[in-house]
């Protein structure tokens, strides 16, 4: 399967349907591929923009999903209709296929109870999932972690340490382990230990859990605004795509 891509303020996104998307991303495990895959939103270009290494690793990565809803309208500002690909659905419906296909997984991130609340859940969840690896988020020595990794050699990690550590975590750790297909998943672990609802599903059909979560967060508004509006400015005002 060929990779379709859009450029959008010079990084690359991929034009996948959520379906398509997965398998694209099974293949990359089954053939040893592995892979970095990244959930973009408009922060994440914007932080891009700013720092040339973030920059490389969003366009060096295999598979670049469109998270965040601003990207699914700056993408529809340029005439390409891609709905958005909720990283944590995606994220949750790829351990579903890791289950079914008994490809190994490892979980790196959030605070200790966190994740052990993340794996019980999991485990009860899917009852056959091989988790050959855990690692909270609270850590020093990155170098450990890289060799227990390569060690435990997990088919798919999930790791979620905040943007931009996770996708740098990761894009250094592809060059130990390049057959091993990572994701940067945020907040899930905590959503998925039950810590965090989820916004309701109104919300998630809409595209509008960042309003859901705003509310009920109001210190992330400073996140969101002005980044989000300044984005889609920048798309409509952006001649060279």
């Amino acid at each position: 399967m060929e990779r379709k891509v859009f450029s959008l303020l010079g990084f690359n996104i991929d034009t996948f349907d959520f379906e398509s998307a997965l398998v694209f991303a099974k293949n990359l495990i089954e053939e040893k591929r592995g892979g970095q895959i990244v959930t973009i939103n408009p922060e994440m270009i914007e932080t891009g923009t700013k720092s040339p290494f973030f920059a490389k690793i969003l366009n060096e990565a295999q598979l670049v999903i469109p998270d965040g809803i601003g990207i699914e309208i700056g993408l529809k500002l340029k005439g390409v209709d891609v709905k958005r690909i909720a990283g944590i659905e995606f994220s949750h419906k790829l351990l579903e296929i890791c289950v079914q296909n008994n490809f190994s997984v490892a979980l790196v991130g959030a605070k200790p109870e966190i994740l052990e609340k993340t794996v019980k859940n999991l485990k009860e969840e899917f009852q056959n999932i091989k988790i050959v690896y855990t690692q909270d988020g609270y850590f020093e020595d990155t170098r450990r972690v890289f060799d227990e990794l390569v060690k435990n050699a997990p088919d798919f990690v999930l790791v979620a340490l905040g943007s931009p550590k996770q996708e740098e975590f990761i894009y250094e750790f592809r060059k130990n382990s390049p057959q091993t297909l990572m994701i940067g998943v945020g907040g899930s672990f905590d959503v998925w230990s039950g810590e965090v609802q989820r916004a309701p599903e109104i919300y998630q059909k809409t595209g509008t859990e960042w309003l859901y979560r705003t509310v009920k967060e109001p210190k992330r508004i400073k996140r969101i605004f002005p980044t989000l509006p300044m984005f889609l400015l920048r798309v409509l005002l952006n001649k060279s795509e």
